[in-house]
């Protein structure tokens, strides 16, 4: 297969999932609609997991695991939730598989082997941690309760696409229990900052943080805070969601506690989680025709030295140099591969690093040994520069550093300048089709506006943004009163 991309200009859907399949993150597998993330793919979430879980971990989160099936009754005791959810749950019915008399070396289910009760494959847990967190809070004493877990989920979906939406997907899921609904509030805001933070400073993703309009509100909360992102096609992304979910579930399940005053009240709760999609936002965001550009704080090899040599000493001249910088650059907290394959010319390595996304890669042979240099390529701008060997560590920590910062500075340009305010409803049609990207505008705040809104454009509010300020104006369609401006965007 070609390793030539579809250009982003041409085709973005195709270029999005060419790269993916190309670069070895991750494959449709035999079951319909979920994927195989592959290592190098899998290496990318690895990163991104151990840097959320340590964020996670420093404001007082532990991690547990709880139940992949929920029983149905509890899973039905949320209105809310599982209306919200029901379209997408995947149900398990029996529990044994048997011969088919009709059809030998077939199998089919066991008529006799129903459950007697049926089982949800979880979309979200609330359902089972709130029934279980029922048993575990007694007294405030016991309060704040705050647990991650790192999961699996299923959410049906019939329109698939790697990484943004499969009908498996890997995430984590903050849920936490409070003795007031103000700090169960500061706990939401919390925890969508450290999402934002997370962004920014390892994706290198700009994000506005915001809540959601009321019919975008996950299923049973009061509030959801969101970060969203906005990708190179001018639509936008939720990366990441932070839920006040009240005192719904505790009273959904009886979780109750005595409070210092030795009276019974209702816990407060929250419930948080980023997934797999964020990948597709990390590929969107930064990569270009050439393939994927990745920030050096998520590649998993900041670093890779492709030796250039004709015979064996060559190559094991240039071995001992690279074992140095190997240990220079890991002494730093740099890591670095030495591509030493013997199986691919130098032309195909560099393709294939190129394609994937390495920041820094170093070329090296007899003749740069003797030069005492190195030749140095820089994935995100494509560019190459000779390094003497004696500054090359401090270099590449100079320039890793640099990468990270201009991936965000980039990304930033473009969010600002695809983001534009409008006043009528004419303007804010022509912007979404020929520009694209956010658009701020009034909304008179109800529901059918939205909904009217969507219809003709398929734009959809995407949060009201956290810093907005008051502003007096007239919706954008209706013209009723307006205090704030929206950001709309055509989304994933």
């Amino acid at each position: 297969m070609s390793k030539k991309l579809t250009s982003r200009a041409e085709d973005y859907s195709k270029w999005y999932n060419e790269l993916v399949v190309k670069a070895d993150l991750a494959e449709n597998s035999a079951v319909r609609g979920c994927m195989v993330i592959k290592p190098y793919g899998y290496a990318i979430w690895e990163k991104m997991q151990a840097e959320l879980d340590k964020m996670f971990k420093e404001t007082g989160h532990q991690n547990a695991y709880f139940p992949l099936f929920v029983p149905k009754s509890l899973f039905e005791a949320e209105e809310k939730n599982a209306e919200g959810f029901a379209k997408e749950c995947a149900i398990v019915t029996h529990y044994r598989l048997q011969n088919d008399p009709d059809n030998p070396g077939k199998l089919r289910v066991d008529p006799e082997a129903k459950l007697e009760e049926e089982l949800v494959v979880r979309p979200t847990s609330e359902a089972i941690i709130w029934n279980t967190y029922k048993g575990w809070i007694q007294s405030y004493r016991d309060l704040p309760l705050l647990i991650n877990q790192w999961a699996n989920v299923v959410r049906w979906e019939m329109r698939t696409r790697l990484f943004l939406r499969t009908a498996e997907f890997l995430w984590q899921e903050g849920h936490t229990a409070h003795e007031t609904k103000a700090e169960a509030i500061e706990e939401t805001k919390l925890m969508n900052d450290i999402y934002a933070k997370f962004a920014e400073n390892f994706m290198a993703i700009p994000v506005i943080q915001g809540v959601k309009s009321e019919s975008e509100r996950f299923a049973g909360a009061e509030d959801t805070y969101c970060i969203e992102a906005l990708m190179q096609d001018g639509k936008a992304l939720q990366a990441g969601t932070s839920h006040f979910l009240g005192q719904n579930f505790a009273k959904a399940f009886d979780v109750k506690f005595a409070n210092k005053e030795g009276k019974q009240d209702y816990v407060w709760a929250t419930s948080w989680g980023v997934s797999t999609r964020l990948m597709g936002a990390l590929i969107m965001t930064h990569s270009d025709d050439h393939g994927l550009v990745l920030p050096p704080s998520l590649a998993p090899n900041q670093v890779v030295i492709v030796p250039i040599y004709k015979s064996d000493e060559d190559f094991d001249a240039i071995s001992e140099v690279a074992d140095t910088i190997i240990s220079d650059l890991r002494a730093k907290g740099i890591t670095v591969k030495f591509d030493k394959r013997k199986t691919h010319r130098p032309g195909a390595k560099f393709a294939q690093h190129e394609l994937q996304g390495v920041p820094l890669r170093i070329a090296m042979g007899a003749r740069d040994l003797a030069n005492g240099t190195v030749e140095l390529a820089r994935r995100d701008k494509l560019t190459k520069e000779i390094v003497p060997l004696d500054d090359l560590t401090e270099t590449i920590d100079g320039l890793l550093k640099d990468i990270q910062d201009a991936l965000f500075h980039k990304a930033l340009e473009y969010r600002n300048t695809h983001t534009t305010e409008v006043d009528t409803f004419e303007e804010f049609k022509d912007v979404l089709e020929t520009k694209g990207g956010f658009i701020s505008a009034h909304w008179d705040g109800t529901i059918e506006t939205e909904d009217k809104i969507k219809e003709i454009t398929k734009a959809t509010i995407r949060c009201i943004p956290l810093e907005n300020k008051e502003e007096k104006g007239v919706c954008v369609y209706s013209g009723a009163p307006s205090s704030k401006r929206v950001l709309f965007a055509k989304a994933y």
